[in-house]
């Protein structure tokens, strides 16, 4: 199984760039794991909030394939625990989708057409994080899944 966290638009901070860079390469060292990056939307002051929505809708299912089983990072999604994480990390594992996609979505979240296509939605918190900071936080939460799962001594509970 491959995993796909698709992101909109580039992060400007590269200390943030390169933090989540070391935690990717450091998934990479479990699973295949990619980020791919959609870029933003050009001239989106001129549009309204539910065009800048659906336009990125366009660009995302461009990302996506028959057979992936789609998770929205999403405010209203299901919060879990790091262990609880780590345990549907491997249930996912298991099922085998062909590729595990975990997708944020733009500064306003995400069309109609993004959520009936997503299998699950999943929040890392109640908080309202940046779109560079959530990305950080996300790759350093599947790390930390996966060395849970390998019984390393990442995480303390």
């Amino acid at each position: 199984m491959k995993t796909i966290f698709i992101v909109i638009g580039k992060t400007t901070d590269q200390r943030m760039a390169s933090l989540t860079d070391e935690y990717i390469q450091r998934i990479q060292h479990y699973m295949p794991f990619e980020m791919q990056v959609i870029p933003e939307l050009r001239n989106a002051k001129n549009l309204s909030q539910e065009q800048q929505k659906e336009q990125e809708a366009e660009l995302l299912k461009k990302s996506l394939q028959s057979g992936d089983y789609i998770v929205l990072l999403d405010e209203h999604g299901k919060e879990r625990r790091s262990m609880e994480f780590a345990s549907w990390i491997e249930k996912r594992m298991a099922a085998s989708p062909r590729r595990l996609v975990f997708v944020v979505g733009g500064p306003y979240g995400f069309a109609p057409q993004i959520h009936k296509m997503a299998q699950e939605k999943v929040s890392l918190s109640q908080m309202t994080f940046s779109h560079q900071m959530i990305r950080l936080l996300f790759v350093e939460q599947i790390y930390r899944a996966l060395t849970i799962l390998h019984n390393e001594p990442y995480h303390h509970e």
